[in-house]
């Protein structure tokens, strides 16, 4: 067989180039040997990095250089330009780095750096825990674990999840995953020898059934009783489940879980056409996934327009047009009243005919727990800024965390898999008796065909839309504003512009 060789960019950085050819600010692509390195100039520092982001490869050279940190232009991951190390959710793994020297008015690149061990970092204001439990295994609890490990953390650590799988990549359950463009080897967060290599208890199918704070133990469903000094709820949230007659056959699903999406994928091999219920995220990201399996999709919602509460109606109209343009049949304002069989009866009498119906009507944060326990609860289980409960040592994060968020100057709870993850950092953080309050803009993106949607911020309400660009072009961003502030900013194909109005948003708060 033929030797398949990548063809590489750039030039090559171990010959060197002008440091005229690498302007302060700047960023250059290039290579060293068959890999792809990233030059970028900070005043008189000049660092090599690996060019593409260890999340899902997006191209760093389009990212945002914020101080001594770069951010990934895809979903605003964030790296350390000197380490390498990975500062911000969803990337996990470092970049790897290589030396670099200036002699004779050039810059050549060395070699690779042996990739360091994170450092333990100082500041600590209370006694280390010797045992921290974690109930739950979605975003907020595999970034806690991680974190821990990663910051030496050498006590014990019990994750416990009701779910048959170890930590997932949620969003892809409902993006390339389902629509059959992603591995399987995708999906997993880490593979399943990363708990036991970081001697990590991870406990999958474990039902907690209480809390008892005065034992200082989760009680499971068994009865088992496991001690803890520190404790995160990351039970996140779970789907609204359809009361409607029919709903409960088994060719009615929702998608939350690995094994949900492996079964909507199974039904969908032989089947022609599905019903969507709900014009959500999750829902209208399933209707583009059915559709690239070249099933016929019909989406049922009660909205005028798709997405309109969180993206607005001008974003709306351009969603609905988009799935339209892919073959998606809308019965909006509209909602099935009862599923018989094939059949479905909407309340404006119609008749839909499906092989299987999905419903993405809605989530709901399970904080039956916490509230059992006692602990403050109001439209999620209410902490403070380190993400500590009502009760000392019991710290949320994740879906079911309502926290004071410092951007928009309200409590918030939001369900973005990005916020849950850096949350799940922090509050391991604060678990090993670090004082870092959650300042992190939330960030949420969304996949339909093609278009990529990225969304900075939280505006819950807003008394003005400003858009820059064309949407109907898929060359826009949004600004929404309430009394001439931005609050978020929603963007299609302006991934840098999208980094830039979070580094703004940051910085109002830091003014």
């Amino acid at each position: 067989m033929a030797e398949v060789h990548t063809k590489l960019n750039g030039p090559d950085l171990v010959e060197g180039i002008a440091l005229a050819d690498l302007p302060d600010g700047g960023k250059l692509l290039g290579h060293c040997g068959d890999e792809q390195v990233l030059l970028v100039r900070c005043g008189d520092a000049i660092f090599a990095i690996g060019a593409t982001c260890t999340h899902y490869g997006g191209p760093l050279v389009d990212g945002l250089v914020v101080e001594d940190t770069i951010r990934c232009p895809w979903h605003h991951a964030c790296f350390d330009l000197r380490t390498g190390e990975a500062l911000h959710a969803p990337a996990f793994s470092p970049l790897a780095c290589w030396g670099v020297e200036q002699r004779d008015g050039r810059i050549v690149v060395k070699e690779k750096r042996k990739r360091a061990v994170p450092k333990r970092r100082d500041g600590r204001s209370r006694e280390v825990p010797a045992r921290i439990v974690i109930v739950g295994g979605g975003a907020a609890g595999f970034a806690a674990v991680e974190t821990l490990r990663r910051e030496h953390y050498q006590g014990s650590i019990v994750m416990l999840s009701n779910d048959d799988a170890p930590p997932v990549d949620r969003p892809n359950l409902s993006k390339d995953y389902l629509a059959g463009k992603a591995p399987e080897d995708w999906i997993l967060l880490r593979g399943e020898s990363f708990y036991a290599k970081n001697d990590i208890d991870l406990r999958l199918n474990a039902n907690v059934a209480s809390i008892d704070m005065g034992s200082s133990e989760v009680v499971l469903a068994g009865g088992v009783r496991i001690p803890y000094d520190r404790l995160l709820l990351a039970t996140g949230a779970e789907p609204v489940r359809l009361t409607i007659p029919g709903a409960d056959q088994p060719h009615v699903y929702t998608l939350r879980s690995f094994a949900d999406c492996k079964a909507i994928i199974e039904r969908a091999v032989t089947a022609r056409r599905a019903v969507v219920l709900g014009a959500s995220f999750i829902g209208l990201e399933v209707a583009a996934a059915l559709r690239t399996r070249n099933i016929e999709v019909h989406v049922v919602a009660p909205d005028k327009r798709p997405m309109e509460r969180v993206l607005g109606p001008q974003m709306g109209d351009f969603i609905r047009t988009l799935h339209e343009e892919n073959g998606v049949v809308f019965h909006l304002e509209n909602t099935v009243s009862s599923i018989d069989g094939t059949k479905m009866k909407l309340s404006s009498n119609d008749i839909l005919t499906a092989d299987f119906v999905v419903a993405g009507v809605g989530v709901r944060p399970r904080t039956e727990l916490a509230e059992k326990a006692g602990l403050r609860v109001d439209n999620g289980v209410v902490v403070n800024a380190f993400l500590e409960t009502s009760a000392r040592g019991i710290f949320a994060a994740g879906d079911i965390a309502r926290w004071p968020d410092p951007h928009s100057g309200e409590n918030i709870r939001v369900e973005h898999w990005v916020v849950a993850e850096r949350q799940g950092r922090t509050a391991a953080l604060n678990m090993l008796g670090h004082r870092e309050e959650f300042i992190a803009v939330p960030f949420f993106w969304s996949q339909h065909y093609d278009v990529p949607i990225n969304y900075v911020g939280h505006a819950a309400q807003w008394d003005e839309i400003a858009v820059d660009g064309d949407l109907i072009a898929k060359d826009c961003l949004l600004r929404f504003k309430r009394a001439g502030r931005t609050l978020a900013v929603a963007s299609i194909f302006r991934d840098l512009e999208s980094l830039e109005a979070e580094a703004e948003i940051e910085q109002q708060m830091a003014s």
